[in-house]
């Protein structure tokens, strides 16, 4: 059969996706790009917003709609938050919950009477990511969250924390680089929850990865920032873990961060962020910032705006805010008026581009060690390549020459900032 998987949200969607694009090749089954030519289509939801939740739904109804003949999967969050809603959905024909996403292709399999071939439907050692044109693989290292933070609903919708263990997880990665990766991304819901249930923390699982496996780039998703353990500075030592690390915010301001429960107050942020650049050569960090949290004021507005300043961060992930049913959040009182939201979105943004500006210029005329990701045609001068550099600045190849360099690690000098000022431009050093 043509399976075609789509998913919308994070990262470990995106993890899931890809191990289910290996269970469904281990089963004989072709991948395709277009949903109009599958037989099977596998959707993976989001809920973390509202707006995630119409997304999820507006994309079942496309499928069906251009493709009604193809059997239609569900999963992720929005499907198990509301697997009764999510079946209404004209031509979904089967619908799995969180807790069994990881038997996906197997329930799959048995319960829509898939056919399957004893053969590999790739050849032997493809890739499917680089068959796809990816060339960093996202590792889920574990499921679910202990915390409550009053904006999220993911807590409900995975459940429990649990971890991989580390020789899977291992395994996996060193799978990944025999068939070419050159980048792995450890990913959950809750990373920094590592090990709660196995006797292990973070700073072991990187340790292991490290000293087993050899991919050349090892990178976190994003981690909470009181979960890093001790010592944790220690293993950017090795030069294959990325200095380079997403620290969600939420809000500069400790009254804002009471409310949303978050369990780091903006001082202990700040001096975490201050000990990682002190420590890590050319560390970027970036973050997720809320605005427009109920009851947030013009003066925790401010108090928030001159943090984010201060700390300086390489690229900030705005979200205005959406209340959520089944949080804590969207019960509270004081909304901040749309028309409020907007406008300190728009001021939060203009904070953003000069920050990451001026992150930028700072590695004017360095080199870095650029993994290549992909490229276009840029007229008369070939292939415009582009990639990022070990602490996740985006940069561009100007001119190569006609030399293939896709999913290659090259010695890039950057010259200057993208037109945009959302990169840097370079030429390889030789």
């Amino acid at each position: 059969m043509r399976i075609h998987l789509n998913t919308i949200g994070c990262r470990l969607n995106e993890a899931e996706l890809e191990s289910w694009t290996r269970g469904f090749l281990a089963h004989g089954h072709s991948l395709t790009s277009d949903p109009e030519q599958a037989d099977l289509v596998v959707l993976n939801t989001c809920a973390v917003t509202g707006e995630a939740v119409r997304k999820s739904r507006k994309l079942m109804h496309r499928v069906h709609r251009n493709n009604p003949r193809a059997k239609l999967v569900v999963s992720g969050c929005y499907a198990s938050l509301e697997p009764g809603q999510t079946n209404d959905i004209p031509g979904v024909d089967l619908v799995i919950d969180n807790r069994d996403k990881d038997q996906l292709v197997e329930i799959a399999s048995r319960e829509l009477e898939l056919d399957t071939m004893p053969q590999l439907a790739t050849e032997p050692g493809a890739n499917p990511l680089l068959t796809r044109g990816r060339q960093r693989a996202f590792i889920k290292v574990q499921d679910g969250c202990r915390y409550q933070c009053t904006f999220c609903i993911v807590t409900t919708a995975r459940g429990e924390e649990r971890s991989r263990p580390v020789g899977e997880i291992v395994e996996e990665i060193n799978r990944y680089h025999q068939e070419g990766v050159q980048e792995a991304v450890l990913t959950g819901v809750h990373i920094g929850g590592y090990g709660s249930d196995r006797d292990s923390d973070l700073y072991r699982l990187v340790e292991q990865v490290l000293r087993d496996t050899d991919i050349p780039r090892l990178r976190l998703g994003a981690v909470e920032p009181w979960d890093l353990p001790d010592r944790f500075w220690n293993l950017f030592e090795n030069p294959r873990f990325m200095p380079h690390l997403h620290l969600p915010l939420q809000s500069g301001s400790d009254s804002v961060l009471k409310r949303m429960a978050r369990r780091c107050k903006s001082d202990e942020f700040e001096r975490l962020v201050t000990e990682a650049r002190q420590n890590v050569p050319d560390f970027n960090v970036t973050t997720d910032v809320i605005v427009g949290f109920p009851g947030e004021t013009d003066d925790e507005w401010q108090q928030s705006l001159a943090f984010i300043e201060r700390i300086g961060f390489g690229h900030l992930h705005i979200f205005p805010f959406s209340p959520r049913a089944g949080t804590l959040a969207a019960m509270m009182p004081n909304p901040v008026a749309a028309e409020t939201v907007r406008a300190r979105s728009r001021e939060l943004h203009a904070l953003g581009e000069q920050m990451k500006k001026e992150t930028l210029e700072q590695y004017v005329g360095r080199t870095f060690p650029v993994l290549i990701e992909g490229g276009r045609n840029d007229g008369e001068n070939g292939k415009q390549w582009h990639g990022y550099s070990p602490n996740y600045l985006r940069i561009t190849l100007e001119s190569d020459g006609g030399e293939e360099l896709e999913n290659r690690i090259v010695p890039i000098r950057t010259v200057s900032l993208s037109p945009t000022n959302n990169g840097l431009v370079g030429v390889i050093d030789s």
